[in-house]
């Protein structure tokens, strides 16, 4: 059991590369929880806003990914789980948003979880300190109660740490590991007999020397940037002592920055790569582009079924209303009909109608028909208020829940665009690394910078202050040992005539002028 984690912003980067099924054999969104959003893209930019609207915090992400051990077997999904809640458990981000992603790549199957680390209710982000020790606690624990062994890094003999994330991604597009770097520089190191010498050998193997945050750096043909004192495997070389070395013949300022050498070793490899074309992608393109058609096709059939039902409820509630208010319409119509029949029924006649007449009783009978008859109508007219009131908040609610669901289907084709894009990217950095590797062939040895390529055509002169210093020295070498020995002959001559000169007499000596 592995962990590797880090806070870290750019969430729908982070999406796109979790659902990237190019890269990986299968992809499963297990949990995404404390989100609206039912996919990663729109989770991530939930929290992306929390964080930009409740606090400063940039990089509002903690994102971690457990890699098993094959040799000690498969974890099942409970024991997954397991390890996260321990993990979050210690970090102190039990409580806070999360999404769980499980990749088969290789036939390996491990497990990404990101965390949110904005607290909503607080308006705070949550403050991961001495995360690495907590998690190597969580390991070792975890590995005591499942009857694991322990990866190596966590025992007492600790040996060699872990490539840096920029260190893999230049594997992947250049194939070159650290080791090859250091290798390749090593050896122009151990070949060269001074200053001029070594940055030659450097030109030679495709790396520049140039300067940036540190001195002395270089860059090599694919545009990486590497500190050159950690790739000299040499425990006598000392970063002092090499500054010390390069910096007579090639001082600081002398030297291009980081930028101008990237844009150089563009240019020289573009002139390398400039007969390669996609040729070569078609056909692998081809078979990814319709891999992703099929993809596409289910959510467009979902889209489509999401159409119709919206359509189809739409009708169903103009019908329900309609119905609703003509119930209404009769309801109200049958009890005026049958007030005025039962009133017609009860009426007075004869002497005591004439009765009722003079005296008054059939005027005052009147004026409380009318009353009622007004209450009547004025409950019915607010009945009639109230159901229409309903029925709108009914078609707001039926229009907002499906302008809901039809943002998040357009969300989700947007988030299957984006990582199409990332899987065609991933397929051409593929291609691209397989030719490099290509290029350089048994040897491993990336083109010469310091000679024009064959294929070159003729171009701007690049940094002069680089040439000077890639070119090989006009003057030779320095004969150490002879000068050693003609300066030691000169120093006897010189002794043997001041002997001589001092046994002259004191008349035979030169007078000193004045």
């Amino acid at each position: 059991m592995i962990p590797f984690a880090s806070q870290r912003g750019g969430g729908q980067d982070l999406a796109s590369h979790l659902q990237n099924a190019y890269d990986n054999e299968l992809t499963e969104v297990v949990e995404i929880r404390g989100a609206v959003a039912s996919d990663l893209h729109g989770a991530f930019k939930e929290w992306e806003v929390q964080a930009e609207t409740l606090t400063r915090c940039q990089k509002y992400l903690y994102s971690m990914s457990i890699n098993p051990d094959p040799a000690q077997g498969e974890l099942t999904r409970a024991q997954y789980l397991e390890y996260i809640g321990r993990a979050e458990a210690a970090l102190g981000l039990a409580d806070q948003p999360r999404a769980v992603v499980f990749h088969v790549k290789h036939g390996r199957e491990h497990c990404h979880v990101v965390w949110s680390r904005i607290d909503a209710e607080h308006q705070k982000a949550v403050h991961i300190a001495f995360d690495r020790e907590k998690l190597m606690q969580v390991t070792r624990s975890f590995a005591r109660d499942n009857f694991l062994d322990l990866p190596a890094g966590y025992q007492k003999s600790r040996q060699k740490g872990q490539d840096t994330l920029y260190e893999r991604t230049q594997q992947n597009q250049t194939g070159l590991s650290k080791t090859d770097h250091k290798q390749q520089v090593t050896e122009a190191w151990r070949h060269s007999d001074d200053a001029r010498s070594f940055v030659q050998a450097l030109a030679e193997r495709g790396y520049i020397l140039a300067t940036g945050k540190r001195p002395y750096v270089l860059v090599d043909l694919y545009g990486g940037m590497h500190a050159l004192s950690k790739l000299i495997d040499d425990k006598a070389v000392r970063t002092k002592d090499l500054r010390a070395f390069l910096a007579k013949d090639f001082p600081e300022e002398s030297l291009p920055s980081v930028a101008e050498a990237e844009e150089l070793a563009a240019r020289h490899r573009k002139q390398i790569e400039q007969t390669q074309t996609d040729d070569r992608l078609a056909d692998r393109l081809t078979a990814l582009k319709h891999a992703q058609q099929l993809r596409r096709l289910a959510l467009t059939q979902e889209q489509v079924a999401r159409h119709r039902q919206h359509q189809q409820e739409r009708e169903q509630l103009v019908s329900r209303h309609r119905a609703e208010r003509h119930a209404q319409r009769h309801e109200h119509t049958s009890r005026m009909e049958s007030t005025r029949v039962k009133r017609h029924e009860m009426r007075v006649t004869g002497l005591a109608g004439f009765l009722g007449r003079v005296t008054g009783v059939t005027a005052v009978r009147r004026a409380v028909h009318r009353y009622r008859d007004g209450k009547l109508l004025e409950a019915q007219r607010q009945q009639r208020t109230e159901l229409a009131n309903h029925q709108d908040e009914e078609k707001k609610l039926l229009a907002a829940r499906q302008q809901r669901q039809t943002l998040a289907g357009e969300r989700k084709i947007t988030s299957l665009e984006k990582v199409e894009k990332r899987e065609v990217a991933a397929l051409k950095r593929d291609e691209i690394r397989k030719e490099r590797v290509r290029e350089r062939g048994p040897g491993n040895d990336m083109a010469s910078l310091a000679q024009p390529h064959k294929t070159q055509a003729p171009e701007i002169e690049p940094n002069k202050a680089f040439l000077q210093a890639a070119a090989p020295a006009k003057e030779e070498v320095p004969d150490l040992r002879g000068e050693f020995w003609r300066a030691a002959d000169e120093r006897e001559d010189n002794s043997r005539e001041d002997d001589d000169r001092g046994q002259q007499p004191e008349k035979d000596k030169p007078q000193r002028r004045r």
